[in-house]
């Protein structure tokens, strides 16, 4: 077993920067994953790992190795692909195989591999099957089994899960992450969908035109996210925000915008008429009540109703910006009804306009 670090290690195409000076320290045993937009450069950083780009700047090292000039054969990783990558003339035995054939790894221990990962994955009785007689999650199975046998120090998997459906989905998470756990490998995983990041990781490093923005535990990046990116991209329904101006009152510093305020109960850098973006998860904001404790009201139009059986939210447009509601099931809203909600105090994200670093929490 191993740890990884990037250090500073950058990959330029020409005039474009894919991964910008990026330092990460992946623990021995951890579970990372690196989540982004398309372009974020979370798959070249993972290539630059395995080898197959090669480095611009900075260096990669496993476990006490500095790999920036070792082959792919030679770091000992191994991958999972998106496309699975299995031979379709092979069964499942023969793919699950095949690397440790080409190690001319003597046949009983090729056989002592392959039928304890066929067990762990509950692939046994498919063995003699081909990859056309089987299911995509099967399919997919296999081709961790296949990495699995090898037992190396990374196991490194590109959006594996991503040609599947939602509810097989959901099934492989688990069973990746119960199997992460089990074999205790360090395992760098990259994904463009925040919920399998937020289920799956140890830590996530969230990443933005090649830079790394945030790295954290995941109810860490949830509650404390560093940047309006972060904390738009974590979270689903996304969290809603505003621009409010502040204003000082003999009762203290107030957020305006037209008619509604919102109380400061503590104190933030940002004097008197100067502007911050309004970030508030969608579980702290509801339907306006007197006696709810909330802060408000604040008036808009809803704009979109996403039923999901037990919860529904719904979008709500203001004069500030958009914000999400969470409802009860039984609430019936039309969309241009005219609404008022609350936010709750105390769970009130700031983030300075400009940048669009947090500055923080009220």
């Amino acid at each position: 077993m191993a740890g990884v670090l990037f250090d500073r290690a950058c990959k330029r195409f020409g005039d474009v920067s894919a991964v910008k000076d990026l330092t990460l320290d992946i623990r021995d045993g951890e579970f990372m994953v690196l989540v982004g937009p398309s372009g974020s450069g979370k798959t070249t950083a993972l290539r630059l790992l395995a080898g197959l780009e090669s480095l611009s700047d900075g260096h990669v090292t496993i476990g006490d190795q500095i790999v920036d000039r070792k082959a792919p054969a030679d770091r000992d990783i191994a991958m999972v692909f998106q496309d699975y990558a299995l031979y379709p003339q092979m069964s499942v035995f023969e793919n699950m195989a095949f690397g440790l054939r080409m190690r001319k790894m003597p046949k009983p221990e090729i056989q002592e591999r392959v039928t304890w990962a066929a067990g762990v994955l509950g692939l046994t009785e498919y063995l003699r099957r081909k990859p056309g007689q089987l299911s995509g999650g099967q399919r997919q199975r296999t081709a961790l089994g296949r990495a699995l046998v090898r037992r190396p120090h990374v196991f490194l998997m590109d959006e594996p899960l991503s040609n599947l459906d939602a509810a097989l989905r959901a099934q492989m998470r688990a069973e990746i992450r119960r199997l992460q756990q089990q074999v205790a490998t360090t395992t760098v995983y990259v994904t463009h969908d925040q919920i399998e990041a937020m289920t799956m990781g140890d830590r996530i490093a969230v990443m933005k035109d090649g830079e790394l923005l945030q790295v954290d535990a995941p109810d860490v990046l949830y509650a404390e996210p560093a940047s309006l990116f972060v904390a738009t991209f974590i979270g689903s329904p996304a969290m809603g925000t505003g621009r409010w101006k502040c204003d000082e009152t003999a009762a203290g510093l107030v957020l305006r915008c037209g008619g509604a305020e919102l109380a400061i109960r503590k104190p933030v850098p940002r004097a008197a008429g100067a502007e911050v973006i309004v970030g508030v998860r969608p579980e702290s904001a509801s339907l306006w009540a007197c006696d709810s404790g909330l802060a408000g009201p604040v008036d808009g139009a809803v704009s979109y109703i996403e039923a999901l059986g037990r919860e529904t939210f719904a979008g709500v447009d203001t004069e500030a910006g958009k914000y999400v509601i969470e409802m009860a099931p039984t609430v019936r809203l039309g969309i241009g009804e005219r609404v008022q909600i609350g936010l709750a105090a105390g769970a009130l994200h700031l983030f300075d306009p400009d940048t669009t670093q947090a500055i923080g929490k009220v």
